[in-house]
């Protein structure tokens, strides 16, 4: 903002040049504010931003004044701005508004140190609309130093236009709808919600008891007899595209690939899995909740499995405060083996290998053993051990049908790199279902299943790379289910049913053989009776089977 203490020896403005002034600051703050509301919504908000703005038009003949009303339309005209790029920036990149769950869900589980990281990555967006808040704020203080300083009697006619637009305000200012529209109103609600989300993640034990009281009333039983493990296996940020399991043209799954070979029929690749949810928390909400979080008579698989006899593992490579107090803590055992939170978190997945032959060891007779890997969350390079991508030094089919779809040189890169994490992945993944397959003791039943939370953008369906609530690649996801023998294998058919991520802890009861009054047959895919139903997403899919 220009120094308002060498306005004095400026020499008073004439009245055409304080209309410009008040005509280029209102044009600057409706721009900005046009790019982040529509419809009247742009109307209100200028509404209330116009008692400021207009106040250039009154004559101000005070020094100390003139300084005062300077920094103070520049910081209300600035509050405008702001709240416009803010919220351009989230429909931009995410197609979300500020008070929406993902939005307010990511911010109350963001610490400041992720949000530098977040920065690292996607500074050439952040770069953009910051440049435009500067240009905004240089034309805005460059207009409030020009406000009126002489005496002028203006028309009739633009006295009236001025009394019109400034009842109008009035009117704003009465509507509670439009005073909640206000940046500084607005923003201090939002940061309440925000804190208020979080409060309630900080005090999850009496949930998580209800949770728990509520699976022992359900009284659920296991159905067969004799011992049994799970291995669940809940991935972050995997679009199946990407995987050469599904088709993909660079070789990131060869180990799968592998297994699926040797295994046949015990193994089954669901061909057209989707998630509901385009980011962590509501995903895993979905899949451990059955598709129902939240509700008052709502079941939680692990409580469930817990009530049925199951000795439980929680062992993860995030670390989430979240995650940990809604999901982890249900289980008997949890080991969090990553310290570090955050993107910047460079902890392999392959630490967990260990914890899971550890629980493959233990004597308990029924075992369910729920494996959280951070996968191809960003940053892509922090999920493969350094140095280790071979995609990186060559032009291949992908690269070259990125460049002819226009994908930029800094979303190609990181297609490399999210393609390479998917290969160091694929280790990880094969090495937990060996770990499945091997040991069995005589007439255990065995299974395990692989899925991811949500999908990921990578040059896809935009030139943008990360979470993707607005493209379809967003919602693409893998999911994998091996039975062994003394399970019953996995039906041939089963490959080709479309499956939903929130219906999926019906499959792993069923996996787990335990049932209970309120188990639904029809949303387990492995179940002759499922029935398909299409999940409502905000994006359009022509086809759930492709």
């Amino acid at each position: 903002m220009p120094d308002p203490s060498s306005l004095s020896a400026a020499p008073p403005p004439a009245p055409r040049q304080a209309l410009r002034a008040l005509g280029l600051a209102t044009a600057t703050v409706l721009a900005l504010v046009a790019l982040g509301h529509d419809g009247r919504r742009v109307v209100q908000l200028m509404a209330l931003a116009l008692p400021a703005l207009l106040w250039l038009a009154w004559p101000v003949r005070s020094d100390a004044v003139h300084r005062l009303r300077t920094a103070a339309v520049w910081l209300w005209a600035m509050a405008f701005a702001l709240d416009g790029v803010a919220r351009a920036y989230l429909l931009d990149a995410y197609q979300a508004a500020p008070d929406s769950t993902l939005v307010l869900g990511a911010a109350a589980n963001t610490t400041g140190r992720e949000s530098a990281e977040y920065l690292s990555m996607h500074w050439r967006s952040v770069a953009v609309w910051s440049a435009a808040l500067v240009v905004a704020a240089w034309l805005v203080g460059r207009s409030a130093r020009r406000g009126l300083r002489t005496t002028v009697r203006w028309p009739r006619s633009l006295v009236a236009l001025l009394c019109a637009l400034l009842a109008l305000s009035a009117l704003g200012y009465a509507s509670k709808p439009w005073r909640r529209l206000h940046p500084v109103a607005y923003w201090m609600h939002w940061n309440a919600a925000v804190h208020s989300l979080r409060s309630g993640w900080a005090d999850q034990e009496r949930q998580r008891s209800a949770l728990l009281e509520r699976a022992r009333q359900a009284a659920p039983a296991v159905t067969r007899a004799g011992p049994s493990t799970v291995v669940l296996v809940v991935t972050d940020s995997i679009n199946r595209d990407n995987l050469g399991l599904y088709g993909y043209a660079r070789p990131t799954t060869p180990r799968l690939e592998a297994q699926q070979r040797v295994l046949g029929g015990e193994m089954a690749v669901l061909r057209h899995a989707w998630s509901v949810d385009a980011s962590t928390l509501p995903a895993l909400a979905n899949i451990f909740g059955f598709g129902q979080p939240g509700r008052a008579d709502g079941q939680h698989v692990l409580a469930l499995a817990r009530a049925a006899g199951y000795k439980v593992w929680w062992m993860s490579n995030h670390d989430d405060v979240a995650i940990e107090q809604q999901h982890a803590r249900l289980a008997d055992v949890v080991d969090m083996v990553n310290r570090t939170p955050g993107r910047a978190g460079a902890s392999l997945d392959g630490e967990l290998l260990d914890c899971v032959q550890e629980a493959l060891d233990d004597p308990a007779e029924r075992k369910l053993i729920v494996v959280h890997l951070m996968g191809a969350h960003p940053h892509y390079r922090l999920r493969f051990p350094s140095g280790d991508n071979p995609f990186d030094d060559h032009v291949d089919a992908v690269e070259a049908q990125l460049a002819g779809q226009g994908r930029s040189a800094w979303v190609r890169r990181y297609r490399q790199q999210y393609d390479a994490a998917l290969l160091y992945h694929d280790f990880v993944v094969s090495e937990t279902l060996q770990l499945a397959r091997a040991g069995a003791r005589p007439g255990e039943s065995r299974a395990w299943m692989y899925l991811s939370d949500h999908g990921q953008e990578v040059g896809h369906g935009s030139d943008r790379a990360g979470h993707s609530p607005a493209t379809a690649s967003g919602y693409r996801i893998p999911t994998v289910i091996w039975r062994s023998a003394a399970a019953q294998p996995v039906s041939a058919a089963t490959a080709q049913r479309p499956f939903r991520a929130d219906w999926a802890a019906w499959t792993l009861a069923d996996l787990l053989h335990v049932g209970w009054a309120g188990a639904m047959p029809q949303r387990n895919v492995l179940d002759d009776r499922y029935r398909w139903v299409a999940p409502t997403l905000p994006v359009a899919v022509p086809s759930f089977s492709e």
